[in-house]
């Protein structure tokens, strides 16, 4: 065995005879690509979730601005998809998508906030704050996929994810102009 292989096997050991070490399922990853392929078949799960998503939200938005929004971001949504079609293409894999929690909660959450504000403003006002919790989600998870891509040295795979991750930037301070140009002075204003 390598000398760089017996260190690794040792400090694996090491780690797991740690008290509370949560023991890995048999189907964990084991190498960074594993970990690309299986955070790929995540966020792949939560853009074709959006999809769905989003036009609840814009069915119970009220501002224009924030119909607008939604529905602009629901296009570039669509798109993502493709788009993470083709990275999986890149990578020499099947498109899967397996469902993120994460993203499920924020949508079950921003449902919640619809149920739990009437129709206007303030519900409007809650739309937005649960789509930037979603927007940030993404954001963190498309910067942390180009990263991988382009240490993995999928060069054409981490130019499509960054172009994913510019256009979630985009639509997270499209969401916070709606919100401090009119929706939230307007949900203020209706107390």
């Amino acid at each position: 065995m390598k000398t760089t292989e017996k260190k690794e096997k040792d400090t694996s050991k090491k780690a797991a005879a740690k008290k509370g070490t949560i023991k890995a399922k048999s189907s964990a990853a084991s190498g960074l690509n594993d970990l690309f392929e299986d955070s790929l078949k995540d966020i792949y799960w939560a853009e074709k979730a959006l999809t769905k998503a989003i036009p609840k939200m814009v069915k119970n938005a009220t501002s224009e601005e924030l119909i607008d929004s939604l529905n602009s971001h629901l296009t570039e949504t669509e798109e993502q998809v493709k788009r993470l079609e083709k990275v999986f293409e890149i990578i020499g894999k099947k498109a899967t998508a397996k469902k993120c929690d994460a993203m499920a909660g924020l949508i079950e959450e921003g449902k919640s906030i619809m149920e739990e504000t009437e129709l206007g403003v303030v519900r409007d006002a809650g739309i937005i704050a649960a789509s930037q919790k979603i927007e940030h989600y993404e954001i963190a998870t498309y910067g942390t996929l180009r990263q991988f891509a382009e240490t993995l040295g999928f060069a054409e795979a981490a130019t499509l994810l960054e172009q994913t991750l510019d256009e979630e930037k985009g639509a997270d301070l499209k969401l916070t102009e709606v919100a401090v140009s009119a929706v939230n002075i307007e949900a203020a204003e209706a107390e």
